[in-house]
């Protein structure tokens, strides 16, 4: 095989990294962008009366499509992982990975759920605890109830969403650096659609469905770190929450990603992600330390059993018999929001991880980061709900006063609780300029025929606009305003995820870099016998002939056995 790079050849369109800005996608998804937070800021009670109808309408009617494409991908990843086509190398043959492992897990795990881990990460096991899930019946604050809150927790945020994640970033690595198509989800619907339907407007209409889904999805993101952040501001100096200061919060974060944007993906985005890494782990370790550490190292198998042995019932739920309510509030919202994060964080992780084969990419995307988030909600989460049962702290109120809130309310149980608030703080302003910067080299990407290196001036005017989306939703109607826009634009995007894995499974059963499989020659070695012997319909024809020699050499009383050997022998 050539070991050439498979992006350099002829007749699999441009190189990723000379895409200019497509001015036409950029035109209409900004004017559609600007027209939803002009609704939403000027159409008063008008916005709030759609959004809720249309989201009681999807949860009502489409909670069966979120649940069962969620497994879909966890399959298929697993399968995919396991199977021959984990050989293929995203790239070259030879090619080697851009990045370090340790900078590649970090980027990766910044841009997934770095804000949301912070604001969720005590708030959901307390949630849990203090109020299980309906279908699972255990009393609320119970030793039952504690264990039913981290595997639930586990359950929305680690192998399933990352799966998600992980099928839009293979699709994504594999059509930009195995065929050259660059960097946008039109170009993996290449197989689908043809070249040319993907490169027209169909396959514009594929990449402005990721742009609005990417926008709100991220914009929801900065809307809870900007929640948070005020909230830390509250109860470390004492500066009352209010929509001013959360909008004072985002302009100033958004100018940092501004900053941090100019330096570049080596630079900025690579140290931040790094810095986030070191900083998180530390205030990790910290509560691990001082918390109840025996209790949390009990939590860790305990909970990890006990998700693994009702993965099957808690992802086969779809309301259908009970609890509707609660599974929208919870798994449908977490599905949603994933899927609408997708193009985001899977081009961004595909656009880190050139070199890499399949395997090592989905074990990676899928393994890494559901390790690290199993230990944090044990540390974080277990500590909080230990606080709580053992009377150390009061943590019901907390969760009362808001999710933002429980984070601080079990740092400030603990020695020094001011100094680890503060440092709870920096890293959620971290994790906004990271979240926001990879997400706005994403939509610079999309909107520039899939650029590795979009102009900073596009990648700039997105995080803008980004940053404004979130500021106004805050606005308008707070976090449900937030949860209610990414849940919406993420339901037309299942349809767009099914359709990727299909047609991922079609390029990667056609690439020789699989090796053989069992049901006959790779396609490559095919390709090349017909190659050697002529035109298909040629050597159909002389099969013909061959057979047509053999009967008239029967029926003159010749040796067939032996006549075939010649034969055989001549050819």
């Amino acid at each position: 095989m050539s070991t050439e790079p498979i992006d350099h050849l002829p007749g699999t369109g441009p190189r990723p990294a000379e895409g200019r800005p497509d001015t036409k996608v950029i035109g209409i998804g900004m004017a559609a962008v600007v027209a939803v937070v002009g609704w939403a800021a000027l159409g008063g009670d008008s916005f709030d009366d759609a959004s809720s109808s249309a989201l009681d309408w999807v949860l009502s009617d489409f909670a069966w499509l979120f649940v069962t494409a969620a497994d879909a991908f966890l399959v298929l990843c697993v399968v995919i992982a396991l199977s021959r086509f984990g050989r293929i190398r995203l790239g070259a043959d030879d090619s080697e990975p851009e990045f370090t492992n340790l900078a590649w897990i970090a980027m990766m795990f910044s841009a997934g759920m770095g804000i949301g881990l912070m604001f969720y990460g005590v708030g959901e096991p307390l949630q849990h605890y203090l109020d299980p899930p309906p279908a699972t019946g255990v009393p609320p604050r119970s030793g039952a109830a504690a264990r039913t809150a981290l595997e639930y927790s586990f359950f929305h945020w680690t192998l399933t969403p990352w799966a998600i994640y992980g099928i839009a970033g293979l699709a994504l690595a594999y059509a930009g650096f195995r065929k050259g198509r660059g960097n946008t989800l039109s170009a993996a619907f290449v197989p689908l659609m043809g070249e040319r339907r993907a490169r027209s407007w169909p396959g514009r209409t594929i990449d402005l469905l990721a742009v609005f889904a990417t926008v709100f999805g991220t914009a929801t993101s900065l809307g809870l770190g900007a929640l948070q952040v005020a909230e830390g501001l509250n109860l470390t100096v004492g500066v009352e929450p209010s929509t001013t200061t959360e909008l004072v919060i985002i302009v100033s974060l958004s100018a940092a990603f501004v900053l941090s944007a100019f330096s570049g993906l080596h630079k900025g985005v690579k140290w931040l992600s790094t810095l986030n890494i070191v900083l998180a782990a530390a205030l990790m370790l910290f509560v691990f330390l001082l918390g109840p550490t025996v209790y949390v190292l009990d939590t860790v198998p305990a909970s990890v059993g006990g998700y693994l042995h009702q993965l099957l019932p808690m992802a086969s739920r779809t309301g259908a018999f009970s609890d509707r309510a609660w599974l929208g509030a919870w798994t449908i919202f977490y599905w949603a929001w994933w899927l609408s994060w997708a193009p985001f964080v899977g081009t961004f992780i595909a656009r880190i991880s050139r070199g890499r084969t399949v395997r090592e990419f989905l074990v990676g995307v899928l393994l890494v980061p559901s390790g690290a988030t199993v230990i944090w909600f044990c540390v974080m989460g277990g500590t909080a709900i230990r606080l709580d049962s053992t009377g150390a702290a009061d943590l019901a109120g907390a969760v009362r006063d808001g999710a933002e809130a429980s984070l601080f309310a079990m740092l400030d149980a603990l020695p020094i609780g001011t100094v680890t608030s503060y440092v709870a703080m920096l890293l959620v302003m971290t994790y906004f300029v990271t979240s926001a910067d990879s997400a706005s080299l994403v939509m610079g990407s999309l909107t520039s025929r899939g650029a590795l290196h979009p102009p900073t001036w596009l990648v700039v005017a997105w995080g803008v606009l980004m940053a404004a989306v979130a500021a106004v939703l805050l606005v308008a109607g707070g976090l449900n305003a937030l949860q209610t826009a990414t849940i919406l634009v993420a339901l037309p995007f299942v349809l767009v995820m099914l359709g990727l894995c299909w047609a991922l499974l079609k390029e990667l059963r056609a690439d020789p870099g699989a090796g053989p499989s069992r049901h006959g020659a790779p396609h490559g070695v095919r390709d090349a016998v017909r190659a050697m012997v002529g035109d298909a319909d040629t050597v159909r024809g002389a099969s013909r002939h061959h057979r047509l020699r053999r009967a008239a050499k029967s029926r003159l009383g010749g040796d067939a056995g032996g006549e075939g050997r010649g034969d055989g022998e001549a050819g």
